[in-house]
């Protein structure tokens, strides 16, 4: 069975919440491949024990963007991403590309705690059958993308 990967993405007042949210869900995440940006990272390291997960850069210094490029290669299955929608970040184009891409790469976003529970509990996550149907930027190239 393959395993599934996530990545998880917090703003500022927004981090305590995902750390809180994947403690509750330690059981469900543990099988699962992580990914984190920066201190969100360090956060959930410490928090639930995972040596193994993955952290990036921080989100301002590259981190979104290298979420976006594991995306792109196929590497995550479901982009967790906390963010604040009354806070304005100084890397708003950033977010924006990142939330971009995972929407072109047809990922499942979610932005808040009670869609990420609906989600994770999916039976998409633990499908082995189930991967998200890629783009046909055939639209946009002239020619199909297939793989």
């Amino acid at each position: 069975m393959a395993v599934k990967s996530v990545a998880l993405v917090a703003h500022d007042n927004k981090k305590r919440e995902l750390v809180e949210w994947a403690e509750s869900n330690r059981e469900r995440l543990a099988p699962l491949r992580l990914y984190a940006t920066g201190t969100t990272g360090r956060m959930l390291k410490e928090a639930l024990g995972r040596v193994d997960l993955v952290s990036l850069l921080s989100g301002p210094l590259g981190g979104d963007q290298q979420i976006g490029a594991k995306i792109a290669e196929g590497d995550i299955d479901l982009l967790v991403f906390f963010w604040d929608p009354l806070e304005p970040q100084p890397h708003d184009p950033d977010i924006k590309a990142l939330l971009r891409i995972a929407a072109l790469w047809n990922i499942p976003v979610a932005c808040n705690r009670a869609t990420a529970e609906f989600v994770l509990a999916s039976t998409c996550m633990t499908d082995d059958g189930y991967r998200p149907r890629k783009p046909d930027f055939s639209d946009y190239t002239g020619r199909k993308v297939t793989d």
